[in-house]
């Protein structure tokens, strides 16, 4: 049986039983395309590896709006500071990648979204009788590319540095059209694994599994995790330092791209993060004066989103700009809502920096990943056209168009990070704008 890690940080466990209801409710059954019969499929017969019509299914990044091209690389790193008995070297182990603006005559392969070791990790968390109802193997993580080259020169300019946190139990690849978009823009970004907790795979296909999502309410559990994730952003924070300063911080001695140290203006760093991400976004700026600016993509500041208890952060505020960017299933500062959290009214009202929330309009919380076109792309390749789509969507992310939701959260995140870390006056922030319906200021 597949582990299933669908975070109970997150506001979403779906099961096969989910899908099928979806189904149900909407008075359809789901239909395998290109068989003759076109009968409906029963619920245990579902497509399996063995069926002529099975196929994995490779995805289609959205292109990135910037004009800079892109390049990305894999760092091994390192904490010799903390201790962990269950790696080769004793210490705690990270692998981060850096997506960055790229020579714009490099040439060289382009990446893979994920490594094939977390990728099918990733696929088999989905997938099978606790996932989605597919067969493993469905999600062809492995062989999708993305727009950026391996190990390609960094563009010659100093850029803004943005480091990214991911939700509880996922790799860091899964908000790789957010990151990419942002480094076309010109910033460097650097997103984290948290070893332990997300799938990692490190150099020579040492493979590391992520922790399973707790049975129940698990607040303990969070705030460790938070403690943790807190101290890894930290850590690669001072191991950038050490790049722009000339070294090399990769475990295993691996050249880094030409230009990567004159590249980084940590005079500009920023940090967003997605769901736990978000609340490890908000508790790095407390802990850390480097961070100048933060989002949260659709996180609870608390380590239980209905027991609580408040994290720090959310009682305190922050001194520097915070985006607090939610979900139409979880937008949280409105007590008359079923979806109200403590959390973000308690930061809300405590918040002495430049402080902004928006709702992003009919999407649940995974909208703020790739999936919100992943599962279109999958569902579609795989059942074509047939009405229960939407409902299943529906399900999973919401009801917003894919290319709009991918298009305003770049669009927005963005424009914060050129507000606070490039100083650029931007009109998009100053309310509701006809050009994003989808999008509606809430505070």
């Amino acid at each position: 049986m597949p582990r299933q890690r669908l975070s109970r940080h997150s506001s979403l466990n779906l099961t096969r039983r989910h899908v099928l209801t979806a189904g149900a409710a909407a008075g359809l059954t789901l239909v395998t395309p290109g068989l003759a019969s076109a009968r409906p499929l029963d619920p245990d017969e579902f497509r399996t590896q063995g069926d002529p019509d099975f196929h994995p299914v490779k995805f289609r990044i959205p292109a990135p709006t910037g004009r800079k091209a892109l390049g990305t690389a894999a760092i091994h790193l390192i904490d010799r500071s903390r201790q962990d008995p269950s790696m080769p070297s004793g210490q705690r182990e990270l692998m981060i990648s850096v997506w960055y603006p790229a020579s714009m005559s490099a040439s060289a392969p382009y990446a893979r979204y994920m490594p094939p070791k977390t990728a099918a990790d990733v696929d088999e968390a989905w997938t099978g009788e606790e996932g989605l109802a597919l067969p493993t193997g469905s999600f062809d993580f492995a062989n999708t590319l993305t727009h950026a080259r391996v190990d390609v020169p960094v563009q010659p300019l100093r850029h803004p540095v943005v480091l990214f946190s991911p939700g509880q139990g996922d790799s860091r690849f899964v908000n790789t059209a957010q990151v990419e978009d942002l480094a076309s823009r010109g910033y460097v970004v650097v997103t984290i694994d948290h070893s332990h907790e997300s799938p990692v795979e490190f150099p020579r296909g040492r493979f590391l599994p992520g922790a399973p999502a707790p049975e129940g309410p698990d607040p303990a559990g969070i705030r460790k995790a938070l403690e943790t994730r807190t101290a890894d952003a930290r850590f690669v924070l001072n191991q950038l330092e050490h790049i722009a300063d000339g070294q090399n911080p990769d475990a295993d001695g691996k050249d880094l791209p030409d230009g990567l140290g004159d590249s980084l203006d940590l005079r500009k760093v920023g940090m967003f993060g997605y769901a736990l991400g978000g609340y490890t976004t908000a508790n790095t700026m407390l802990a850390d004066r480097r961070v100048a600016a933060g989002v949260d993509l659709d996180g609870t500041l608390q380590d239980d989103r209905t027991r609580g208890p408040l994290g720090e952060v959310a009682e305190k505020g922050l001194n520097r700009p915070f985006l607090l960017f939610g979900s139409d299933q979880s937008q949280r500062t409105d007590p008359g809502k079923d979806n109200y959290d403590p959390s973000w009214a308690s930061f809300w009202a405590a918040q002495r920096g430049g402080r902004l929330n928006l709702a992003l309009l009919h999407t649940k919380q995974k909208a703020f990943t790739d999936y919100q076109f992943i599962f279109s792309q999958l569902f579609h390749d795989i059942y074509g056209n047939d009405p229960v789509i939407g409902s299943v969507l529906r399900a999973l992310v919401g009801s917003a168009k894919p290319a709009r939701s991918v298009l305003a959260q770049r669009e927005y995140l963005a424009a914060f990070f050129d507000l606070t870390l490039r100083r650029r006056p931007v009109l998009l922030l100053r309310g509701d704008s006809p050009k994003f319906p989808e999008v509606r200021f809430a505070g």
